[in-house]
């Protein structure tokens, strides 16, 4: 068997030497995350606002369909995104919130794309308003959580609790005008929920404070 052709480089006195000596030692620094929150809060505000003004009346509910590609695509896919990036930035109140509503809206899609014709037409409303009350128990807690983030995101959330149980109950008993009530509450909750968004981008990209968000007292 032939040698190695590596030879092994030795000292003065006949030590082999450290291999590593003189070599360039490389550290690795994570580059920091960017803010996810603008991204989240932009994702459900564009999607909220669009179907709220179909449950407001405000435009024919025949167009009602545009509102199931955004539902996928920046409601559901972004903001889950978003939600999972709030993981790695330790932030538990967004890492919940943004892969909550963005599962919402993930099962909001489904529900309309495979199986809103699988429910019999009589228990329709039912199913839904039952699916849209437990969504506000969760956003009924989680406004809870929020009174220890800003007066922004609290309001954002203040208002979808109000939104989803008018949604729930006009959808169980039939009722248009409750409907429709929650129909312009949530278009309120998708403005305040752009306006802390905007404060995020805006605030971030100058280094100051343009929009305020006044931060609740821990």
């Amino acid at each position: 068997m032939e040698a190695s052709s590596v030879s092994t480089r030795r000292t003065d006195d006949g030590h082999a030497a450290d291999p590593t000596a003189g070599a360039t030692r490389v550290s690795f620094v994570p580059s920091p995350l960017a803010d996810p929150g603008p991204l989240g809060l932009a994702a459900f505000a564009l999607t909220t606002f669009v179907l709220s003004f179909f449950n407001a009346g405000l435009v024919n509910s025949g167009g009602e369909p545009v509102v199931f590609g955004l539902a996928l695509a920046y409601g559901g896919v972004a903001q889950f995104l978003a939600g999972m990036w709030e993981f790695r930035t330790g932030n538990t109140f967004g890492a919940v919130a943004f892969s909550s509503y963005g599962a919402f809206w993930l099962s909001f899609w489904a529900y309309v794309q495979f199986y809103a014709d699988k429910v019999p037409e009589a228990q329709a409303g039912h199913a839904v308003g039952l699916y849209l009350i437990g969504w506000g128990i969760f956003t009924t807690y989680m406004f809870v959580a929020s009174l220890r983030t800003t007066a922004a995101v609290a309001g954002v959330f203040f208002l979808l609790a109000i939104t989803f149980f008018l949604l729930g109950i006009g959808d169980a008993g039939a009722h248009t005008g409750i409907t429709k009530l929650g129909g312009w509450f949530g278009l309120a909750a998708a403005f305040v929920a752009w306006y802390a968004s905007f404060a995020g981008v805006a605030n971030a990209t100058f280094g100051r404070v343009v929009l305020p968000v006044r931060p609740l007292q821990r």
